[in-house]
């Protein structure tokens, strides 16, 4: 079995054991039947000012991770609220990677969201980065919560590469749709998403798939507002290229 290294993945991921699954998968009723599906998100109203300060970035971070939990706590059975810790500026080091990052990020460490706030985030005049990153890093929160992080670390690929790649990269489409899920339910007006997918995360991510097919997730979850928009798992290979 060929591992699967990855960094940004959801908190308590463990391998599993099991058959090898077919593309598109089957067998794994944990990715394509998850209860999370039939759920859907309520709407918040999160009126949200960040400003160009490290304080009002802070508070503007603060106040976005409440209403994600406030958004999502319904959808998610037996959800725990998730907290922000904010790093010292001195600390570059991502906690799942070891990598040091010289900007800010955003990142799942342990079962809180953990970030790094440096000049980028805080002089910028717009809050395109800081948004997406937090909510692209909250999308991981509810993989993690709802056992589709779990499923995914431990598929089986008979070691095949194209497989697994494959594999992949229907994990990071579907958390691409949830970002459009989460921007929908906070009420946030996206009308053209192609700035939004161009926001890099702080480290290389080769599986997030083609641009048009990222476009394709994340307007589905953005028009949808709901999960079930997003089974990656149950499309065809063509919509997770």
């Amino acid at each position: 079995m060929i591992t699967r290294l990855l960094a940004g993945t959801a908190t308590g991921l463990a391998l599993l054991s099991g058959t090898a699954y077919a593309e598109p998968v089957k067998g794994a009723p944990e990715l394509t039947q998850n209860a999370l599906y039939k759920a859907k998100p309520s709407k918040v109203s999160c009126e949200l000012s960040k400003g160009t300060s490290k304080a009002s970035t802070r508070k503007y971070i603060t106040e976005l991770v409440g209403c994600l939990n406030s958004a999502w706590k319904p959808a998610i059975k037996d959800f725990e609220p998730v907290k922000v810790e904010f790093k010292e500026a001195s600390d570059k080091e991502s906690c799942s990677t070891g990598m040091e990052i010289s900007g800010s990020f955003s990142e799942i460490c342990a079962t809180s969201i953990q970030v790094r706030l440096a000049d980028d985030w805080i002089r910028a005049k717009n809050d395109l980065a800081v948004f997406t990153s937090v909510v692209r890093t909250w999308s991981g929160v509810v993989t993690g919560q709802t056992g589709i992080g779990k499923a995914w670390w431990g598929m089986q690929n008979d070691g095949s590469e194209s497989l697994m790649n494959e594999q992949n990269r229907r994990y990071y489409l579907q958390t691409d749709c949830f970002v459009g899920v989460s921007a929908k339910t906070l009420g946030r007006v996206v009308k053209d998403w192609k700035p939004v997918i161009k926001v890099q995360d702080f480290w290389k991510n080769r599986y997030q798939g083609k641009t048009a097919n990222r476009l394709y997730w994340i307007e589905k979850g953005y028009k949808a507002g709901k999960p079930g928009a997003c089974n990656t798992w149950t499309a065809s290979s063509s919509k997770v290229a």
